[in-house]
């Protein structure tokens, strides 16, 4: 996404991508409203939601064997008044083809940044490994991109800060029969948590475990997590049958840190490599779109001008720094409501819930929250010319790992 936009106003940019292709399982496959949103604003959006996905203009919860709406997005002020279930990899797809109409956007696959460039206390640029051979690439700022195992960030020597995180995720796929209802939603009862995911043809599922339990998980066996799972969600108890290998099933082991410095001289960091998000209201993704788009509209001219002081890089993180400390804080609090939920042997109605169900105008808080977030960004920076480019010399590289 930053790639795109810095390419689109005129930025030369490479994004480095180590795999072939964008074909692969990601934990985050939801579209929030605020990145529908940017994509309004960039004029794509009628195009974007051509692409399969599945609407949710509600999240559902299923607590002690009751229902609970406890987000209504049809009231936000935005165009796409739903969360948009969409794999990944079309999302990616679809901005690489956007960001190829520009002819600053320069990707390149199967190139993976292993080391920073680093000369006089500044990162100029990165070493990458190809089929081929090593290579270079200069630049005026390198942009950490690689997510919660960040290389660049582990590279960079930026102070890691980590955060409270007491539950961990068994991530696995099932079989979605036609009968099935079209929702995605969260199952809680004493002692078990699952969340369900609707992805048309399957569900994505990931239950909760206590952190750290994985192999006292295993030892318990296979038959013992597919009862669990049955007894959350009778409707899978025939389909569990086909977990028959740990190798079915991934363990997410669930993170939640910031960087107490996004930056340092010619690099900046952001989405999960600055700020690894919970799986708690699925707004990773969300907040990495929010970081592209607010380092678009600070860093573009700067970049364009060869002009880019450190203080530019200072101004994204006081950005975008607010919304992640206040959605972070948010989200330790749930999980450890969450945690408790996992050592309860019995669980009660919580007020908040009895208030969503009796009061529905309370469901827009929780809708602004994870749809529009802490502070949504709008795209200041401009297009050039799609004929138009810099060419030469790169101004800014950023490094994508998926």
């Amino acid at each position: 996404m930053l790639g795109f936009l810095l390419a689109r106003a005129g930025v030369d940019v490479i994004v480095l991508e180590k795999h072939g292709d964008f074909l692969r399982d990601f934990r985050g496959d939801t579209i929030h409203p605020s990145t529908m949103e940017v994509m309004f604003e960039l004029g794509l959006l009628n195009e974007f939601l051509n692409l399969p996905h599945q609407r949710e203009p509600f999240i559902v919860e299923r607590f002690a064997g009751r229902e609970y709406a406890l987000a209504d997005f049809r009231h936000l002020p935005t165009r796409s008044k739903f969360l948009a279930l969409m794999p990944q990899w079309d999302f990616l797809n679809f901005l690489a083809e956007q960001g190829r109409n520009y002819p600053p956007f320069h990707l390149q696959m199967r190139a993976e940044a292993v080391e920073l460039i680093d000369e006089a206390g500044r990162v100029t640029g990165v070493r990458a490994h190809t089929p081929d051979s090593a290579i270079e690439v200069r630049a005026d700022l390198t942009v950490g991109c690689d997510g919660r195992h960040s290389t660049v960030r582990t590279r960079s020597g930026l102070t890691l800060k980590e955060l409270d995180a007491p539950m961990d995720a068994l991530w696995f796929r099932l079989p979605k029969k036609v009968n099935d209802p079209d929702k995605t939603t969260a199952r809680i009862e004493a002692g078990r948590v699952i969340i369900l995911m609707d992805h048309r043809d399957y569900w994505q599922c990931g239950l909760m475990i206590r952190k750290g339990s994985i192999e006292e998980t295993k030892r318990a066996g296979l038959p013992a997590l597919r009862a669990g799972i049955a007894q959350l969600v009778p409707a899978f108890a025939e389909r569990v049958e086909g977990l028959t290998d740990w190798n079915q099933i991934s363990l997410l082991k669930v993170t939640v840190n910031r960087l107490k410095r996004w930056y340092r001289p010619g690099l900046l960091c952001i989405g999960d490599a600055a700020h690894a998000m919970s799986p708690i209201l699925n707004v990773g993704l969300s907040l990495a779109v929010q970081d592209a788009v607010a380092a678009a509209n600070l860093l573009w001219r700067p970049l364009a001008t060869e002009n880019l002081r450190e203080d530019d890089l200072k101004r994204v993180q006081k950005r975008r720094e607010f919304p992640t400390r206040v959605t972070q804080r948010i989200q330790v609090a749930l999980e450890k409501t969450i945690s408790r939920v996992l050592f309860a042997e019995e669980v009660e109605e919580p007020l908040l819930l009895r208030l969503l169900v009796n009061v529905p105008l309370l469901r827009r808080i929780p809708a602004r929250l994870i749809g529009m977030g802490v502070r949504p960004e709008h795209v200041r920076s401009p297009e050039v010319s799609r004929a138009s480019g810099h060419g030469g010399r790169v101004p800014s590289a950023a490094h994508c790992e998926a």
